[in-house]
């Protein structure tokens, strides 16, 4: 009886440790796939063109809104000088 405890409780932890190095395993390949993922995009993404395209996007937006709001504020200049 004790014989067979040892001999199963052995057998056991073999096969937990066997599942163990698996999951390790997988958990391993996921991160290391996941980084590999986040280089390629980044790599994509960082490129000096699209970085200085979008940032010009940005200044143009940024330029055509201070347009509007001084034509806006002319437009309340010019009510107010004719009110007068």
């Amino acid at each position: 009886m004790v014989k067979e405890f040892f001999k199963n409780a052995f057998k056991d932890m073999a096969n937990s440790t066997k599942l163990q190095h698996e999951v390790d395993k997988a958990e391993f390949d996921a991160v290391k796939a996941e980084a590999k993922a986040d280089f390629l995009e980044h790599k994509c993404n960082s490129s000096i063109s699209k970085g200085k395209s979008k940032r010009e996007m940005e200044l143009e937006e940024k330029r055509i809104d201070a347009l509007n709001r001084k034509a806006a504020a002319q437009e309340r200049i010019d009510e107010l000088k004719n009110n007068k």
